[in-house]
């Protein structure tokens, strides 16, 4: 690979990456506070492209208050999800939870198909952000890349301030620790939890908005992108904000460097096959969709906690 491909690849990675934590976010902070694996998550990031073309491409809103509103309606969305559907099974435990949210990614997807139907829809670039940015050694990047990175790197900080900086993240981290305690002090403390994973869903729309230009905005990619969500939060470590980011854009990074890389299994480790159709003779850049996890398996094995995420006791 040359050093020109090397750069480009590097910052679309790093865009990817950025891309992925702006998704797993949403589902690091509905799990870490509420303790729910949401398996509808991704269904909320392909609703939050399909409402984002409906919104620019056919009735064509401003594409500044597609990214305000769209969220805000997928959120609220998930606000009364989590208001009338999951509350009512919390105290069946994580089993009865998983099944409800994994009927609720079916319902979603059955609702956008019957809406959008089964093909892909053209959502198209917005005219301001077509062209590229700069360019690098002779190869251009592209605006809408640096707008996905800029737009991921301030919900992080918002986060970080939120969460760390303010009496409502003390009031989420006593919420997740003891939420009894903060019910005897007269907060409502199911109705934090309904806006928390209410925000945790805005936060997937967000990431379909964007992502659904940059990428095919098809009923496919709730499945494609959920498993790589649940991929990267296993990585970084369940609840952990900051494992989240450091596991998206390694995954990002790794994987679209090895799409370039067109280099054989039996290359890399000095081996002598000339077989046709051996394993050996697979490249690099057909084995990148398998990295993620191959990752996670290896984390698994060397780390079950994840990353940066925090190591759980057992109590016998």
């Amino acid at each position: 690979m040359s050093l020109e491909l090397f750069g480009l690849s590097l910052l679309n990675g790093l865009s990817y990456g950025l891309l992925l934590f702006m998704l797993s976010a949403g589902l690091t902070l509905i799990f870490g506070i509420m303790r729910v694996l949401n398996l509808a998550h991704g269904s909320f990031y392909m609703l939050g492209a399909y409402l984002g073309y409906t919104a620019t491409c056919i009735v064509g809103m401003n594409f500044w208050l597609t990214l305000i509103l769209v969220p805000c309606a997928v959120g609220m969305v998930g606000v009364l999800s989590e208001k009338y559907l999951l509350r009512r099974v919390h105290a069946r435990g994580h089993l009865a939870e998983l099944l409800l949210t994994y009927g609720l990614a079916l319902l979603v997807l059955a609702v956008v198909q019957w809406i959008w139907g089964k093909a892909p829809v053209e959502y198209r670039i917005p005219a301001f952000l077509q062209g590229h940015l700069f360019e690098l050694w002779g190869m251009s990047f592209p605006r809408y890349r640096a707008l996905i990175m800029g737009i991921a790197l301030f919900m992080l900080l918002f986060l970080i301030i939120l969460l760390r900086g303010t009496s409502t993240g003390l009031l989420l981290q006593a919420a997740t620790q003891n939420p009894r305690m903060l019910e005897s002090l007269g907060y409502n403390v199911p109705a934090l939890w309904a806006w928390v994973f209410g925000a945790g869903c805005a936060l997937a729309a967000l990431a379909g908005v964007l992502g659904g230009f940059a990428y095919v905005t098809e009923p496919a990619m709730a499945q494609s992108m959920g498993m790589l969500l649940f991929v990267v939060i296993v990585i970084g470590g369940m609840g952990s904000l900051t494992g989240a980011l450091l596991a998206s854009v390694l995954l990002g990074v790794f994987q679209t460097l090895a799409v370039g890389i067109n280099i054989r299994l039996a290359d890399l480790l000095h081996m002598d096959v000339v077989a046709t159709g051996s394993l050996w003779n697979v490249t690099l850049s057909q084995c990148a969709p398998l990295l993620p996890f191959i990752l996670m398996v290896l984390v698994l094995l060397l780390r079950p906690q994840g990353l940066l995420g925090a190591r759980q006791e057992r109590r016998v």
